[in-house]
């Protein structure tokens, strides 16, 4: 048995995937690089080897190939990443002679928040209500037609946080909570969080974004620990909910680039019927995605500690450093992933 992985070379999910591979005395996997994908060139593989698809990750060149030239540390360009990511996806998927372990039109969907929310409301997996926008004067329109004081805009294509603001306006007064800085007339993704509480910058950032598109979720009320709110990351593999951490934070952004925190998961599995509540919202997530061997799906535990909501379900959502299987095994994810792929459940 052989595997490939469609990533960046160097990336650490390439480095940890082949790790877990290597480990059950098999060949390194081999890679095709994002960037051969996108800029069009002949792709090859060992035949009927088991064809990963991973992140393009953190390389300026498949950004530029994705998004144009600039910054890659730049907001925006989501329409044209989808455009270039989903036309690469399509050549991945034409490559002979390969299995794929992912299915290229789910991982399509799960890179359009717009869509993904859909399917997971369509399913009866519990969302936060949620429209799509044009503008910041359609967003604040619609806003008032609801009777909604506080929502997020999210980026169509977005990830990471990137362009993610968390609204609120209330009384005359608007409140924005972003990792995006303004850098002349564009914006750049920050590693700290930042707040803008004039109008006009409001609507600047916003109107900035919603080209590529805006989907807007309704605030949820998240639970918190220590006056810490938080929400999970659970990673599921082959349908079923494999690792789990908690994600706490002093900013609605809970991301732990943003200065968010792992902290304890003792106490949500020591509440049984939450975390059995847990568990089964995140295999039904997953389950609108049978074709995917891995999802990485962000859980929103409610306030009242009770009602939980999904967030996000990532394509790519499985780089947890050190982070143990929930059974007990000592398996990472990518361990359980081909641990997964051996015993014939992908």
């Amino acid at each position: 048995m052989e595997f490939a992985v469609v990533g960046t070379p160097g990336d650490r999910r390439v480095t940890m995937f082949g790790a877990a591979v290597t480990a059950h005395g098999l060949a390194e996997p081999y890679v095709i690089p994002w960037r051969d994908v996108l800029a069009g060139r002949e792709l090859r593989a060992p035949a009927k080897a088991l064809l990963r698809i991973d992140s393009p990750g953190e390389d300026a060149e498949a950004d530029a190939l994705l998004r144009g030239p600039g910054d890659p540390a730049r907001v925006g360009g989501g329409a044209a990443w989808y455009e270039a990511f989903t036309a690469g996806l399509a050549r991945v998927a034409a490559v002979p002679g390969v299995r794929l372990l992912g299915d290229v039109a789910e991982i399509g969907v799960l890179f359009d928040k717009r869509r993904c929310h859909a399917v997971l409301e369509a399913a009866g997996v519990p969302v936060p209500p949620g429209f799509t926008a044009s503008s910041y004067g359609e967003l604040r329109e619609l806003m008032a037609v609801r009777g909604w004081k506080r929502v997020f805009v999210k980026p169509a294509h977005g990830s990471s946080s990137s362009g993610v603001i968390a609204f609120q306006a209330h009384a005359g007064r608007v409140k924005a909570v972003t990792s995006a800085a303004r850098t002349g007339g564009a914006y750049l993704n920050s590693l700290r969080v930042r707040t803008y509480e004039d109008e006009a910058d409001v609507r600047r950032l916003v109107d900035f974004l919603a080209p590529d598109g805006l989907h807007v979720e309704r605030w949820f009320p998240k639970a918190s620990v220590g006056g810490r709110a938080f929400d999970l990351r659970v990673v599921t593999v082959a349908g079923k909910p494999t690792h789990a951490v908690v994600r706490s934070g002093r900013w609605p952004m809970t991301n732990l680039h943003l200065g968010g925190e792992r902290g304890d998961l003792e106490p949500l599995r020591a509440r049984t019927a939450l975390w059995e509540r847990v568990l089964d919202t995140c295999a039904r997530a997953a389950a609108c995605f049978p074709g995917t061997l891995s999802t990485g799906v962000d859980l929103m535990v409610g306030a009242d500690w009770r009602t939980v909501a999904v967030a996000e379900v990532n394509a790519f959502g499985d780089l947890l450093p050190g982070l143990g299987d929930l059974a007990g095994h000592g398996r990472d994810t990518y361990a359980e992933q081909v641990r997964a792929v051996l015993d014939g459940h992908a």
